[in-house]
């Protein structure tokens, strides 16, 4: 019985030392006591932070600033090229009205030189019947236009021949020559409608011009703009690389400080391990993802969906300003700028304004390729009632400069500027047109 209990004791023994070298945080398993920075070491290190975070957040404001100016000249900027295509396709319809006007005139002139023709051709017809009177002599209203009469019936009747071919040739003559008259005002109306259609192409011309201009003003003062943003971006840099340092020095004192603790704890529960070690370790329940919702709404008539399905055909096409027709894509042309500098006249793609040209072309309509004057294409719906189908509009300063088509459910479909491709994103309601237009 004794000899029992001493190899007990003896197992009991060799068992504690087992577990207790087996166990973390026991015997030897705690370190040496790592540094502790004292308490003012800690708070200067915060007071840095503090102040690093400070000048972070003055700059980050400023950034923030600096962005919303470069956000504000963007629109500027796409303003200015709506603009220069309105000035566009003005020219274009004014120099198509003085084609049609310089055509009305030369057939007016052709109609005015055919009756002065008629008229001199009549008239000397009438100066041979008058000559050929007088040889035989009956000129008109002379006697011997009655030599040999037999008699007052034979005066008579001759005298009523003579009057009657008279008055037919002289009748003929007038009318004639009232022709001539009528279609020679028709020839100066027509005259003048043509220096109208070319005084109106100049004005046109100038007004292309002036756009054009403005667009280069715009698009020099975004890239001046765009500089100083990048200065900026580079003060952002260096001050979150300050701010990093000053949160790592803190960071660091407030490391050292708990791994001391740390290390205090552990020496606290040196004796308690073999109980911590056992506690088992809480269930972990399984969450459920919840289901995705669907927000579309449903697809509108025929014609919308013909529309929609050929505007999201185009995704991934290539931004090129000024391009896209009824057809499809195009090459854009120059702009002297922003789209010049992402060689939009090099591409095959859409702007905004031809992406919706294209789109409701597979509906048989027909839009101008100028924002603005799509905004007047259709019916105004308040936003609160848009639609599937529905184009949708950016302003800034009262001026169109962007358009897009709604989807449904919060998206829409858009070439959105130089550099991007045709894309479905979210509908962005900072300086949206206060209506949606609707073709159908």
């Amino acid at each position: 019985m004794t000899r029992t209990r001493g190899v007990r004791a003896l197992a009991a023994v060799t068992l504690a030392v087992v577990v207790g070298l087996a166990l973390p945080g026991t015997g030897t398993s705690v370190p040496p006591p790592p540094d502790n920075p004292s308490d003012s070491d800690i708070q200067a290190g915060r007071d840095a932070a503090r102040r690093g975070a400070g000048e972070v957040g003055e700059l980050a404001n400023r950034l923030a600033e600096a962005d919303a100016r470069l956000t504000e000249l963007q629109a500027q900027v796409e303003t200015k090229l709506e603009d220069a295509n309105k000035a566009r396709v003005d020219l274009q319809r004014a120099e198509r009205a003085q084609q049609r006007a310089q055509q009305a005139a030369q057939a007016a002139a052709v109609d005015a030189s055919a009756a002065s023709q008629q008229v001199d051709r009549q008239r000397g017809r009438l100066d041979e019947f008058v000559a050929a009177s007088y040889r035989q002599g009956s000129k008109v209203g002379s006697v011997t236009a009655f030599i040999g009469s037999t008699g007052p019936q034979d005066v008579l009747e001759r005298a009523s021949l003579l009057d009657a071919i008279s008055r037919r040739q002289l009748d003929v003559l007038d009318d004639l020559q009232r022709a001539r008259v009528d279609k020679a005002n028709k020839d100066s109306l027509a005259r003048k409608a043509v220096a109208d259609a070319e005084a109106t192409r100049r004005a046109a011309d100038r007004a292309r011009d002036a756009a054009e201009a403005a667009q280069q003003e715009a698009i020099a003062a975004r890239s001046d703009e765009q500089a100083r943003s990048q200065r900026l971006e580079a003060d952002k840099a260096d001050a979150e690389t300050r701010l990093a340092a000053a949160r790592s020095r803190v960071s660091g004192l407030q490391s050292q400080r708990e791994r001391y603790e740390t290390w205090l704890a552990a020496k606290r529960r040196e004796d308690q391990a073999a109980a911590a070690a056992s506690r088992p370790a809480p269930a972990a329940g399984a969450a459920s993802a919840p289901a995705p919702q669907d927000d579309s709404e449903p697809p509108g008539d025929a014609a919308v969906e013909v529309v929609i399905a050929r505007a999201l055909s185009q995704v991934g096409l290539p931004y090129a300003w000024g391009g896209g027709d009824a057809s499809g894509p195009t090459r854009g042309i120059r702009d002297g700028g922003v789209a010049d500098a992402h060689g939009d006249f090099r591409k095959v793609g859409f702007d905004c304004s031809g992406l919706m040209i294209y789109a409701f072309a597979g509906a048989g309509i027909e839009l101008d390729h100028y924002s603005g004057y799509q905004y007047q294409a259709g019916r105004k719906v308040p936003l609160s009632q848009m639609r599937r189908g529905d184009m949708l509009f950016w302003q800034d300063g009262g001026s169109t400069h962007h358009v897009a088509l709604y989807l449904g459910g919060g998206r829409m479909v858009e070439a959105p500027y130089s550099g991007s491709q045709v894309r479905v994103t979210s509908v962005r309601y900072g300086g949206i047109a206060p209506y949606a237009i609707r073709l159908f």
